[in-house]
């Protein structure tokens, strides 16, 4: 059985986009992947691999030749080590969203998948700037209308980002909001983090009632469900249905209202960042294989 967070050559062929033929020429030439042995001699990858390529693929496409490209790539393994700091990076990205200027803000967010991985996009810029709009928006120092188009810019980058996380050969995790809950942002980001490592991903969002989450369960038989509210009383409004839910699934609790909802010892709090939380989940489930 390959282990959760690693994967086989076809699988990272299919993330990146790159034949199996052209990664398996540039591990050989340039030493660009790092694979580790299974038990049985398979080479099985990892996410700093498709950071490698995906870096891989921006210096090529600037025109550097391939040795060069690939001594980057591996300089920078999927980190941001130079250019600009996350802070400033959400500074920018605040800005170019508070005028509406939709436009900056992609290139912005582009510029840093150049240079970053997608755990570090999610961990240091994105997360942190959704949780700083909220603050803001509460102080009111934010306009409805700019809440709303930088919550818009944002959802369709990462949903674009997201597409095709349902393929390939992982685990599988049901994502779902509660009901009446709207805020799934972070929600999306903790299933990009899980994407990333592995994991196959059925998504239901926002509003989602639970008799429709337990009827996507019966039918892709997820390892986990994860449903997220912003506040704990949404939990404890549906305590009899979650409760049900749980003691037929492995079931997780999301989000800020997960804390101190208290609704079973069965049931996995995640409470806190998307990145943390997805790689604790992909340990859990590690556990229940080993």
């Amino acid at each position: 059985m390959v282990e959760v967070g690693l994967f086989r050559i076809g699988e990272l062929s299919r993330r990146s986009g790159v034949s199996p033929e052209l990664l398996r020429a540039w591990e050989r030439r340039y030493d660009l992947l790092k694979p580790t042995r299974s038990p049985g001699g398979l080479r099985l990858y990892s996410t700093r691999d498709v950071a490698r390529v995906e870096a891989m693929q921006h210096h090529l496409a600037a025109g550097l030749a391939a040795a060069e490209a690939a001594a980057l790539a591996r300089r920078s393994d999927g980190e941001a080590t130079e250019g600009q700091p996350p802070d400033a990076a959400r500074k920018e990205l605040a800005a170019a969203l508070a005028s509406f200027d939709e436009s900056a803000a992609h290139a912005i967010v582009d510029a840093l998948l150049a240079r970053i991985s997608l755990d570090a996009l999610l961990r240091d810029v994105i997360v942190p700037f959704l949780h700083e709009l909220g603050e803001r928006w509460e102080r009111g120092e934010v306009s409805v209308a700019q809440e709303h188009f930088a919550s818009s810019v944002l959802r369709g980058r990462l949903l674009g980002l997201a597409r095709g996380w349902g393929r390939g050969l992982g685990p599988r995790v049901l994502l779902a909001c509660a009901p009446g809950e709207e805020h799934d942002l972070g929600l999306i980001a903790f299933g990009l983090a899980l994407r990333a490592r592995g994991w196959r991903i059925v998504y239901l969002g926002a509003d989602t009632p639970l008799e429709s989450v337990a009827e996507a369960a019966r039918v892709c038989a997820p390892e986990f469900i994860v449903v997220s509210a912003v506040e704990r009383r949404t939990f404890r409004r549906h305590r009899a249905e979650l409760e049900r839910l749980a003691s037929e699934h492995r079931l997780c609790l999301g989000g800020a209202g997960a804390v101190g909802a208290n609704l079973g010892d069965d049931i996995v709090t995640l409470a806190g960042g998307a990145v943390e939380e997805a790689e604790r989940l992909t340990q859990l489930a590690h556990a229940a294989v080993g």
